[in-house]
């Protein structure tokens, strides 16, 4: 890195500490458009990072996951605490485009210098969150907000992803989609820390806190016994119960000496991920000449096979000559 880009790194890091929302705004967008700019910049802060509560809030869609978020902020910010919230939208498969309309339902917070709402779309990722979130919660938590929320696209099959990124999930469900219980069908029952039933003032929502409880109680739990919550966004009943619900599993974690160890498991696989990101990336330009069309066109007239042909751009990246005999 030249000493120029150093000097901008370091101009970038000290804004965002001294609490400069711009630079804070700018330095997410560097990171999202995966510029170096971005990551250098948060290689000086990340020594800062480390004392925000993540909270993760998943679900399948239609649960009423962006109001809750709404009425978390308001809870937080009635106890005193900042708070920053990174809303992943999905991206359209044709267009690129997302339509980010969590910012529109949480308008009312826009002159609230305590709160900091960034929506991100998803770009292509699976698994419901953005490829920059990771590196942008590191990045707000740098910018000493003590509450950090993040909330997925609702994708079901894939909304494990969020473990990757939170202390604490909150799984949010609600009566009349179809299923009583539509989290055990996604496959991330496992995943939570805390289950909210929202929209429990309608017809049956008592029989989902019921299942909940039922296939929670059949599971195996060490030292945190995930609670059932009720709660009804739209008036704000049983928020405050979250939230406590929320900062009680965090106390756990760090009296039982699991916080660093589960932080640590979540850093070494993002840089597993970044890693093997880059080395797609370097075979993919590796093996976009005439050599790697060929090879594709082998493939796909079945004269090689898939696994040899793996093996021959693995060894192809680690410099290894092979002999070809693809033809």
């Amino acid at each position: 890195m030249t000493t120029h880009a150093k000097n901008d790194s370091n101009i970038w890091a000290e804004r965002v500490l001294a609490g400069d929302r711009r630079a804070l705004a700018r330095v997410i967008s560097l990171l999202e458009n995966q510029e170096p700019e971005g990551f250098h910049t948060l290689k000086t802060l990340y020594p800062k990072t480390g004392q925000a509560h993540i909270i993760g809030l998943t679900g399948p869609p239609g649960g009423g996951k962006s109001s809750l978020v709404d009425r978390m902020i308001q809870e937080i910010r009635s106890r005193g605490h900042e708070v920053a919230v990174v809303a992943v939208d999905p991206t359209s498969p044709f267009t690129g485009g997302a339509i980010l309309g969590d910012r529109i339902r949480m308008q009312r917070w826009a002159s609230d210098t305590g709160v900091y709402i960034r929506s991100m779309g998803t770009r292509g990722s699976l698994g419901g969150l953005a490829r920059a979130v990771y590196a942008t919660v590191q990045l707000l938590d740098a910018a000493s907000f003590p509450y950090i929320l993040v909330e997925t696209v609702g994708v079901g099959q894939s909304e494990v992803d969020i473990v990757q990124v939170a202390d604490t999930v909150v799984v949010v469900s609600v009566p009349g989609l179809g299923d009583d219980v539509q989290v055990s069908k996604a496959g991330i029952m496992e995943i939570g820390d805390v289950f909210a039933v929202n929209k429990a003032d309608l017809p049956g929502s008592q029989r989902v806190v019921v299942e909940l409880q039922s296939m929670l109680d059949l599971g195996s739990h060490d030292v945190w016994q995930p609670p059932v919550v009720t709660t009804v966004a739209t008036t704000g009943k049983g928020v405050s119960e979250l939230i406590t619900a929320i900062q009680e599993h965090l106390v756990v974690l760090q009296e039982a000496n699991l916080l660093t160890k589960q932080r640590l498991a979540r850093e070494k696989e993002a840089l597993l991920q970044r890693l093997t990101e880059r080395i797609r990336c370097d075979i993919t330009k590796q093996w976009s000449n005439k050599q790697g069309n060929q090879a594709w066109e082998n493939l796909a007239a079945k004269k090689t096979d898939p696994y040899t042909l793996e093996e021959q751009l693995y060894l192809s990246w680690k410099g290894v000559t092979t002999v070809d005999n693809q033809d």
